[in-house]
């Protein structure tokens, strides 16, 4: 996700200049973001939404105790709501080439997308070193998890606000206003007095977004992950292969999603500010930035089947509260006491529930 410039318009980058190049028109490009991202950002948003609502509910039903990646997995299903609840806003800022909603809403938005962004890798970040913790460390994991458990909501409050403080300048420099290129437009976007600074800053929020949204989380899923499939590898266990499987997926799907992306944003800061860009490359970074950045949207929809679905005592728990909750339905449907079906989903609720004191979240 983008702190920066999530969701700049093309000729945005065409008036950097304005007074030393003739601006590149850009009008393919937008003839395809009219096409491709109204629809992928409407399907981003219904895919990622009913995931992240099945895992906030499956949580907040929850109610033994919870392990660190149960609370890491709830703020980031929470921060993943947030972010598509924003998509359809840009999806009709795409589809009519304008943005219609105001300027509050212009910072309210860019500046959940950004905090989505920070907050969402950090803690993809956290949730590797739990795991980490729990199967490396074997030996000292149940005090080190059980202390640093009761820290997890502390932990999550300062990636909160960590987040925040990173994405402050989405709030405070972004707004809607009017650009004349071919008719005038209302866009929104991040809105800076003077060119100089324009360029300067961007170039350093870019940089700031790639380190902390990619490098950061790159690094310690990698150093936590090696160590854990070296770990299971010597473990005699009937699940080791699944679970190395698993891991190499997570990293897997976490690269495809993010490596191109970030890449094309690393090209995009470098290249900030050079007067000698063609309308040519332009276009071409245009073209490879919207579409990379489609596919790195996709981590808010492949989250919970990678790191909730995908686990046993996750899935088997849903189920059960799907099947509660549709046994009260039917219940009431008939007409029989509420008292009854409170009691039914009782019962269930307390027999049917994993008994060990393992995570319902982890793989």
């Amino acid at each position: 996700m983008n702190v920066t410039s999530p969701h700049t318009l093309d000729y945005q980058y065409d008036s950097e200049y304005p007074q030393i190049t003739e601006p590149c028109s850009k009008l393919e490009v937008r003839n395809f973001t009219k096409a491709f991202l109204p629809v992928a950002y409407s399907l981003i948003c219904i895919v990622g939404l009913i995931g992240n609502i099945f895992v906030v509910m499956t949580f907040a039903l929850y109610e033994r105790t919870k392990s660190m990646t149960d609370v890491y997995l709830f703020n980031m299903a929470i921060a993943d709501i947030l972010f598509v609840l924003t998509l359809p806003l840009w999806a009709v800022n795409y589809a009519r080439d304008e943005w219609i909603f105001g300027d509050f809403i212009c910072k309210m938005t860019r500046g959940i997308y950004a905090i989505n962004f920070s907050c969402g890798m950090l803690l993809l970040a956290f949730i590797s070193v739990d795991r980490y913790i729990a199967i490396v460390q074997a030996t000292k994991s149940f005090k080190l998890r059980a202390r640093t458990l009761a820290y997890s909501k502390l932990i999550c409050l300062v990636v909160w606000v960590s987040s925040i403080l990173i994405s402050s300048s989405s709030f405070l420099y972004s707004e809607s206003y009017s650009f004349s290129i071919n008719g005038t437009k209302e866009v929104c976007d991040q809105r800076f007095e003077k060119i100089a600074e324009s360029t300067m800053l961007k170039s350093l929020l870019l940089c700031l977004q790639v380190g902390f949204g990619f490098f950061i989380p790159f690094i310690f899923m990698i150093f936590c992950y090696t160590f854990i499939v070296k770990s299971l590898q010597q473990a005699q266990n009937s699940k080791r292969n699944k679970a190395i499987s698993v891991i190499v997926l997570i990293v897997g799907v976490f690269l495809f999603c993010q490596v191109p992306y970030n890449t094309v944003l690393l090209v995009v800061a470098i290249n900030m500010g050079k007067m000698d860009k063609s309308c040519d490359n332009e276009k071409i970074i245009a073209y490879v930035k919207y579409t990379t950045e489609a596919i790195a949207f996709l981590h808010c929809c492949v989250n919970p089947v990678l790191y909730a679905f995908i686990g046993v005592k996750f899935r088997s728990y849903f189920v059960k509260i799907m099947k509660d909750l549709w046994c009260m339905r039917y219940k009431k449907y008939n007409k029989r006491s509420s008292r009854t079906s409170s009691d039914i989903y009782r019962s269930r609720h307390t027999s049917e529930i994993p008994t060990d004191n393992g995570s319902s979240f982890t793989i």
